[in-house]
């Protein structure tokens, strides 16, 4: 059973966020109202509960099927639910409204994504990469592009994929092999991609494959790669589909995780080459797919945030059901929930989870700032969009390992029981660190393109953001908000230690970059303790007002605590670690480690 999160999500936009801000600045305050967006909330729960959820473990349980002649069937429901999606207009959420979107801030749409992935996580990919095609599209492709492949996907009819991988190319995109020749008004593609999320299925009638391949005379490396739109089922000069094109599913991976999900080897040009059309300029297909990649690697930190959510449910539930031994003061029969250790795992999961929301919807409102706020402002929120991406894509996947483990483990012996469900987050989990970019790619990001490009300039400003934000909250009346602002303080002066670190040590790249995955999970626990004491504050001002939902609140204030005695002390760990472990690593000769 899954159920949307609403009170959070609507505490964390209004107050912690302050949604009518953001809109406001963006230009949209007038459409995007707090009483539009709640609704929009409250039905994405409800589609979310009665439709997608109920298709999560018996997805899980049954896979994708491949058969001989290429075709793939997804599990029971899924195509189903995908044109509810549709038919709710929930597909349409984020596109330009000239191609019939509703061109939702993304602050809005980021935690109605939340609720897709929490509900089917497997099943929601393929909205997710279709999302960031139409992202893509509506950057770098031509007008004519645009309205032939965009508002289909709009509509749901369509999906479309991202073709990066291949088998001897994976984060080394400068090995990419397949092959773009020119053909008249159109390019033929041959070759291998692998790794293809959704790259075949029966819930759309086409799918757009948007495919890095190179041309004849490119040059080497990654200067040489372009971008290509190679539609499954080619399209005729009224939008009407016409002949199949030269692609083919090889076959789909057996996985460990997300096994709902097919995840194709696709062929290119068995039969002379798949037709393919070129997107921007030639070589210059790297940086517009990486339009495409920011926007998917902020997508699966909030992944991150949704699979946790969905194991915090299913532990609360059984937690409260499960009765063995007596709790310490407790009566006979009293369930496991009033275990303090159980109490303190789930509430230190919960505490962690509001963090990672309320970043998230942080970096949603960044990125809305970003593209569409006051043009004096809109560099600032672009370089702090930029900075937060790698820290909200590393620090959200590689806690969400955690929050899925610790989920098993409030099931004892049973969570490792398949029949429960409560496996399949913790296997689920695993894909987020690795795919869109591993976290230590994220981790070189921070260190080398956020922290050493610009000698520690817009970390610095961050944190001298943050601390300016706490030291108001310092002075607060309520004793919880001002333990979080002293506690988030301190890890500042700790963060900045650690900047300090990194740039002394620039000089050989190697330093840092032993460290970098450390130092990208300190700005995370560091930004967590920052949106948890901005959310003590809220809470405790909303406290003295009538009305108020004082439980709520009252929890809001709990978990902000205990993320500063729980989570917060790992930024001083780190440090340790960081400023320690650098000799340590690069004393270990690779050959020492065999036999």
């Amino acid at each position: 059973m899954y159920n949307a999160p609403l009170k959070d999500i609507r505490f964390v936009l209004n107050h912690v966020v302050d949604l009518n801000a953001v809109t406001a600045e963006i230009g949209r305050d007038d459409d995007i109202t707090p009483d539009l967006v709640d609704a929009v909330l409250t039905e994405a729960g409800k589609l979310a509960a009665d439709v997608i959820a109920p298709t999560n473990h018996t997805g899980d349980q049954s896979s994708s099927t491949c058969f001989e002649d290429g075709r793939v069937e997804t599990p029971k429901g899924f195509a189903e639910a995908y044109q509810a999606m549709a038919e709710g207009g929930w597909t349409a959420m984020d596109a330009k409204e000239e191609f019939g979107g509703q061109n939702m801030p993304m602050v809005v749409s980021a935690m109605v994504n939340e609720i897709w992935q929490s509900a089917n996580m497997a099943f929601a990919l393929c909205h997710l990469l279709t999302q960031g095609q139409i992202y893509a599209l509506q950057k770098s492709a031509s007008p004519e592009q645009q309205s032939r492949f965009i508002p289909p996907m709009v509509e749901g009819r369509w999906t479309g994929t991202m073709n990066l991988t291949e088998p001897q190319a994976g984060t080394d995109l400068a090995a990419i092999k397949t092959k773009a020749v020119k053909e008249g008004d159109h390019y033929r593609i041959t070759g291998q991609k692998i790794y293809i999320t959704y790259g075949e299925h029966d819930m759309a009638e086409n799918i757009v494959h948007l495919v890095l391949a190179r041309t004849p005379d490119a040059p080497e490396g990654v200067k040489g790669i372009s971008v290509f739109i190679v539609p499954k089922i080619m399209v005729n000069e009224d939008g009407s589909l016409g002949e199949a094109n030269d692609v083919r599913c090889v076959s789909i991976e057996k996985k460990l995780g997300i096994k709902g999900s097919p995840t194709a080897v696709l062929s290119y040009g068995d039969n002379g080459g798949a037709i393919g059309y070129l997107v921007g300029e030639e070589n210059r297909g790297l940086e517009i797919m990486f339009g495409m990649m920011n926007h998917a690697r902020f997508s699966v930190g909030l992944q991150g945030l949704a699979v946790s959510e969905r194991a915090l449910q299913q532990a609360v539930s059984y937690a409260f059901d499960r009765k063995q031994g007596t709790p310490l003061d407790r009566n006979p029969g009293d369930p496991i929930i009033h275990h303090p250790d159980v109490l303190r795992t789930i509430t230190t999961m919960k505490a962690e989870i509001e963090a990672m929301r309320a970043l998230a919807a942080f970096g949603g409102a960044a990125m809305d700032l970003a593209a569409s706020g006051d043009e004096n402002s809109r560099g600032f929120w672009d370089e702090r969009s930029a900075l937060l991406i790698p820290i909200i894509k590393g620090w959200l996947t590689e806690r969400s390992l955690a929050m899925t483990s610790q989920g098993v483990q409030v099931h004892g012996g049973m969570g490792f029981i398949e029949e429960t469900g409560a496996a399949q987050h913790y296997r689920d989990a695993r894909i987020l660190p690795i795919y869109e970019g591993t976290t230590a790619i994220q981790a070189n990001d921070l260190v080398f393109r956020k922290t050493i490009r610009d000698e520690g300039r817009s970390v610095m400003s961050f944190l001298d953001d943050i601390t300016a934000e706490m030291k108001a909250l310092a002075d607060h009346d309520h004793d919880t908000v001002r333990h979080a602002a002293g506690a988030v303080l301190e890890a500042v002066e700790v963060a900045t230690e650690a900047v300090d670190h990194i740039l002394a040590t620039s000089n050989d790249p190697r330093r840092p970059a032993a460290n970098g995955v450390n130092y990208l999970m300190l700005m995370g626990y560091l930004t967590g303790g920052w949106m948890m004491a901005r959310s003590a504050g809220k809470a405790a001002d909303l406290l003295t007002e009538d009305g108020q939902d004082t439980v709520f609140l009252k929890t809001k204030l709990v978990t902000a605590d205990s993320y500063m005695s729980h989570a917060l002390p790992q930024v001083m760990a780190l440090l340790r670690t960081i400023t320690a472990g650098d000799d340590a690593v690069l004393a270990m000769q690779p050959e020492w480690l065999v036999g």
